[in-house]
């Protein structure tokens, strides 16, 4: 029997971490263009909001932009330009492949691909708030799903409901979906990945930077269990392979120092490699609390808007 709609939106969507997230604002910090009007400034003149500059008159533009101040002291024309306030349009990519099927054996422990839809449908939740756009794209090594992005506060039902449709259960093709989606967004915003990251780096950064070379800000939320960071196993420990690698029985205690090497390393190649190409970065465990996790990552997000603002 299908879920309703309500079923899934509670499925994702916690009150409690919607109540403390709404009070902080996710605004890109590179310049983005859009239609309606929210909270993220246009590069693109036109004559509303926010004075910008002046610029000479010329044959054909509406004479009741022009400053007559500026005439009565320099008698030539000019006209005056405004910035747009306009409304960011976000797009998630969350991973839906086999390896985010894996959940540990703590108590209330979730998949992390629950974890990340939990993680995208908040977000894109505090956006509609912001009368911001939402769409998504849920993947494996093919596109299983696409949502275009709309600022309609019922997006979130459809949005929800194609992840709750989505079952993981294929391999990942990263660089193939970036390439894919980067295609499908005709104007600049931001682009949000939600995934394990089970994927060789060289193709993620690739196809993260089609992105980049369309202007887009780009996140990258990478999800992984306790168990993957910890490697807490005690015990001969059968490790079943997910994405085609495999099952292998192994004593986990000696090889523990080695893998969380290995991990960490791989870790911080993702980042250096992510913050060199402008990508921002956040771990995130499945055992960190989702409230938590979202307000660290937000009031981060908040401290560098300003300190970039300041700058400039």
């Amino acid at each position: 029997m299908a879920k309703s709609t309500v079923e899934e939106l509670k499925k994702y969507l916690d009150p409690k971490v919607l109540s403390k997230i709404t009070r902080l604002d996710l605004q890109a910090r590179l310049v983005v263009e859009g239609f309606i009007s929210g909270l993220h400034r246009s590069p693109f003149h036109g004559f509303s909001v926010e004075f910008a500059s002046h610029r000479e008159y010329s044959p054909g533009d509406d004479i009741k932009h022009i400053d007559w101040k500026v005439l009565g002291r320099t008698d030539r024309y000019y006209i005056k330009q405004y910035e747009e306030e306009t409304n960011l349009k976000a797009t998630f990519l969350v991973d839906a492949s086999e390896s985010m099927r894996y959940k540990s054996d703590h108590k209330d422990a979730m998949t992390k691909y629950e974890y990340a839809a939990a993680v995208a449908a908040s977000l894109a939740f505090l956006l509609l708030q912001q009368q911001d756009a939402v769409g998504l794209a849920v993947f494996d090594e093919e596109l299983r799903t696409y949502v275009p992005t709309s600022a309609n506060p019922n997006q979130i039902k459809p949005f929800v409901h194609a992840m709750d449709a989505s079952e993981p259960k294929a391999k990942t093709s990263l660089e193939h979906i970036c390439h894919s989606v980067a295609e499908k967004i005709p104007r600049r915003g931001l682009v949000c990945l939600v995934s394990d990251l089970f994927v060789d780096i060289d193709g993620l950064v690739r196809g993260l930077q089609h992105f980049r070379h369309y202007d887009h800000e780009v996140i990258v939320l990478h999800v992984m269990d306790r168990d993957e960071l910890e490697f807490s196993f005690q015990g001969n420990t059968m490790f079943r392979g997910l994405e085609e690698m495999g099952n292998v029985m192994i004593e986990p205690r000696a090889l523990r120092e080695g893998y969380l090497e290995a991990v960490g390393r791989f870790c911080r190649e993702v980042k250096r490699k992510c913050v060199a190409s402008r990508i921002d970065y956040k771990l995130i465990s499945t055992a960190d609390h989702l409230d938590a996790a979202l307000l660290a990552f937000l009031a981060a997000r908040a401290a560098a808007t300003r300190k970039s603002g300041a700058k400039r």
